[in-house]
């Protein structure tokens, strides 16, 4: 990331809201990846697709919900 010239970064936003945006797309993204493995899995039967996927789920959940209640988890 580029500053303009003489301008120091703001230490209270270090990554801007560009990078908060991608987070939240990458989250939705996630959400949706983890529901088809989790649909494969449960129809090929694989014990471990299926536990990797509600993990996927149940974490792009809380980042979700915590971005909309603007809460910090972490």
């Amino acid at each position: 990331m580029r500053y303009p010239e003489n301008a120091p970064p703001d230490p209270a936003v270090p990554y801007g809201e560009t990078m908060h945006d991608m987070l939240t797309l990458s989250m939705f993204m996630s959400l949706f990846i983890g529901v088809c493995l989790f649909i494969a899995g449960r129809h090929g039967k694989i014990l471990w697709m299926k536990v990797w996927s509600i993990g996927l789920i149940v974490c792009s959940l809380l980042y979700l919900i915590s971005q909309w209640l603007d809460l910090s988890l972490w």
